[in-house]
Formats: structure tokens, sequence, C-alpha cells
């Protein structure tokens, strides 16, 4: 019997039970989480694709994982992408898809490894939240997104039930630093009756 991880991720924190949780789920995350339905990755691309006008421009996929968000952005036209990660496991798996330009394992303790002008494109997606990052990546990755640059955000409904994450996106907004180009709540795994909102902004 294959072991499920879903009921673990939400409540799970620190950044070595966070690694742990998804190197032991790499090699059964992308069946788990598909048999539930998983929406939001195909949501970020398609909401990504809709402000973007170069589908070569590099990409920048934060917290690839297994590469699920690199196919649904290859699917979405995007050629360009490069992956980012915690867990070397989930690497191994994204490497296996062959879609990205080069996959990187991330370490929150030491400096990140973009500079600021790197991407014009970054994808977030099902990343930051509960049982994932802290908001404060989302400043990180708006800090190295290039000016007039965009980026795809995913906050699930464990998400949206702590104000901080969508209050840092808000005073993002009205401190000028970025433009909201949308916002949409739809299904994220409608197998356990979870929604997602997606947000594109743009960096001034």
């Amino acid at each position: 019997m294959t072991d499920t991880f879903l009921d673990k991720a939400y409540d799970t924190t620190g950044v070595e039970a966070t690694r742990a949780l998804y190197s032991n789920w790499a090699k059964s995350y992308d069946e788990e989480t598909s048999k539930n339905g998983y929406a939001t990755p195909g949501r970020c691309a398609a909401a990504l694709k809709a402000a973007t006008s170069d589908f070569s421009t590099p990409l920048l996929d934060f917290g690839c994982g297994t590469g699920l968000s690199g196919l649904a952005l290859s699917l979405a036209g995007f050629t360009v992408i490069d992956g980012i990660d915690l867990t070397q496991d989930m690497l191994d798996r994204a490497a296996e898809k062959q879609l990205y330009r080069s996959l990187t394992l991330s370490d929150p303790e030491q400096p990140f490894p973009v500079k600021k002008g790197d991407y014009a494109l970054i994808s977030a997606i099902g990343v930051i939240g509960a049982g994932a990052a802290p908001i404060e990546v989302f400043d990180t990755l708006l800090s190295v997104l290039d000016t007039s640059g965009k980026m795809v955000v995913s906050f699930n409904d464990h998400t949206l039930e702590d104000p901080a994450f969508e209050g840092r996106i808000t005073s993002a907004i009205n401190a000028g630093v970025i433009d909201l180009i949308s916002e949409e709540y739809g299904d994220h795994l409608p197998g356990i009756n979870m929604k997602s909102k997606v947000y594109v902004i743009e960096k001034k």
C-alpha cells in the first residue's frame, strides 16, 4: 500500500521537516495529486500565458517539485524553464520529465541563487503557504523579479485562512511596488474539495 501525504502536508512546519516530507513523497507525488485532480498548475500556467507576449523569455519555476508545474507551463507554450526546489528527490523526478533548461537545489540558509534581472517571469505554484514556504519567500521572489516582470502565485484554502498571505500582496499593491493583473479563485484539489486563488502580478 502506498503512503499518502496530502493529509500531512498542511501541518508540516520548518525547513527540515518540509524537506523530509517532500523527499518521502517524491515517488508518489504525481500519482496522489493527479488522483485528486490537481488543477492549480494548469490554472497558473493559463493565467501567466494570458499576461505574456514572449514565451521564449526565461521563466523561473520556483518550488518546481516533481515538475508538474513545469509540465503545465510547457503545455501553455513557455519554452525556457528553469526549476528550483528544496528537495533533491523532487528535482530528480522533475529531471525525468526533460522539460527544464536547468534544475537547482535551494537552501534557505544560503544566499538565494538568483539575482535581480535574471528573470522577467517567475512562477510559485502551490509553493508558498501552509506546510510549504513562508510568506517571506514572496518578498524574495519579488526582489529578484526584473522590473516590468510578471509573477504567478497561488494560495490554497489552508493558506487563505491566514490573512498574512493575501495581505502581503495587498500591501505591495498599495505601496506601488506591483500591479495586480489578474486574480481568480477556483479548483485546486477537487478530490479533497480544496480550492486556491491564483494571482498574476507585474513588478513596477
